[in-house]
């Protein structure tokens, strides 16, 4: 099938119409002639890969990874970076038009990272020590892609890369590890496996600091934290603005990425995070900084709405983690004046929605690294008689479709 790629889709797919049906080519470039092939259908629309390049877009280049088509990390590195950002706006803005129904969508910009290439300061590499393999999983399989040199990688990541991959030559790695992870810090790298052994080397360090805009932050390897350090001064001040007040709420806070900035801005600041060893840090990092003014409650975030909101909230059968029943309603007993979610990609749950807009903050700030479900869940704030005030978008992911995105809304 000969097709033309019209535009980029959420996910990363170019889109092209042939034959009666829409089909969805992997790794194309806006304006590309292509002859693809279908590998699975549903309905009219189809899935497809490329087979030969009839006439390439004038935003196609040559991917500069030897890796580039195996590896299912970099899906991007076929276009120019200007297309890429260009193409990251364009899908914000289809799903905020498409899911969240917006008519009229605040004009805004992407930041684009001063780095395309060596950005990344956490990484997860898979490993399979049958095969002798350590990479990334290849696009749509488990299959691990051996890789010796990650081009995204920040140059200490890529050196414990090189680390690992002699030790596999050695065999001297866990028999039984799955990945390893690893985070880059002020004072070098930490790694961990994924096997009960805490560290893969003895004497590697459990805990690193990275510091961000002043702030320093004590994490390990198996903690979420922005990848790309270099937009996060940048990101943090989107996200918290000029906000301050008597209180605030974050959800999802992880290790206090957000929750140190907006305890210097608010009185009273209440972080919930399920995960307990990122709490755990999160109150140590609040400890360092001398910041007293800050409970972190370790909670599932739609419990934790539900007994603040009095059990408002429809449950879950299922067993989950909750906050004392003694702190009911502390945050809802009182005007919200900023709240802030930063959800997994899955977004937030309609728990979890339902919970927020129970509470009436005033104000309200989503930083989501998909926008798909955060036009899904906008929607569901918007209905709830919020207003979308303004959008930022950061170029966290280059040479990839992810991209970050920060809306503030504004309460009836």
């Amino acid at each position: 099938m000969e097709v033309t790629i019209e535009r980029i889709l959420p996910g990363g797919y170019g889109l092209a119409h042939a034959e009666g049906k829409t089909v969805m080519v992997s790794l194309a470039a806006p304006g590309d002639r292509l002859r693809v092939q279908i590998d699975r259908e549903r309905g009219t629309v189809c899935f497809a890969s490329i087979i030969e390049i009839i006439e390439p877009s004038p935003q196609r280049i040559e991917p500069p990874c030897p890796y580039f088509g195996r590896c299912g990390g970099c899906d991007f590195q076929q276009m120019t970076y200007q297309a890429q950002l260009d193409a990251k706006v364009e899908i914000i803005k289809d799903c905020l038009h498409r899911i969240a129904k917006l008519e009229n969508i605040p004009p805004f910009r992407i930041t684009a990272a001063p780095d395309e290439w060596h950005y990344r300061s956490r990484a997860q590499w898979q490993y399979d020590a049958d095969e002798k393999r350590l990479g990334y999983y290849e696009g749509g399989s488990q299959r691990v892609c051996d890789v010796a040199e990650c081009a995204v990688l920040a140059p200490e990541l890529q050196q414990e890369l090189e680390n690992l991959r002699r030790q596999m030559q050695e065999d001297s790695l866990p028999a039984d590890a799955r990945y390893f992870r690893a985070v880059a810090g002020d004072e070098g790298v930490v790694t961990s496996a994924s096997v009960r052994s805490p560290t893969v080397r003895e004497g590697t360090p459990r805990q690193i600091r990275r510091t961000i805009n002043g702030e320093t932050y004590t994490l390990d390897a198996e903690s979420f934290f922005q990848t790309n350090e270099h937009l996060l001064p940048e990101l943090i001040a989107a996200a918290v603005g000029d906000a301050s007040g008597e209180i605030a709420i974050e959800l999802y806070s992880g290790v206090g990425l957000f929750t140190l900035p907006l305890a210097r801005r608010f009185k009273r600041v209440i972080a919930v995070e399920d995960n307990k060893d990122a709490a755990r840090f999160a109150r140590r990092n609040l400890a360092n900084a001398s910041l007293t003014n800050t409970e972190v409650e370790t909670a599932d975030v739609a419990t934790w709405l539900d007994l603040e909101c009095g059990g408002l909230t429809p449950l879950s059968p299922r067993t989950v983690r909750t906050t004392p029943m003694k702190k009911r309603r502390q945050a809802g007993a009182r005007q919200i004046d900023f709240l802030l979610l930063d959800p997994p990609r899955t977004g937030a749950q309609s728990r979890v929605i339902y919970g927020i807009l129970q509470l009436k903050p005033k104000r309200i700030c989503y930083v989501s690294c998909d926008p798909a479900t955060l036009a899904r869940d906008l929607r569901k704030i918007i209905a709830g008689g919020y207003s979308l005030d303004s959008l930022a978008a950061f170029d966290m992911f280059p040479q990839t479709h992810h991209v970050e995105t920060i809306a503030h809304l504004t309460g009836p």
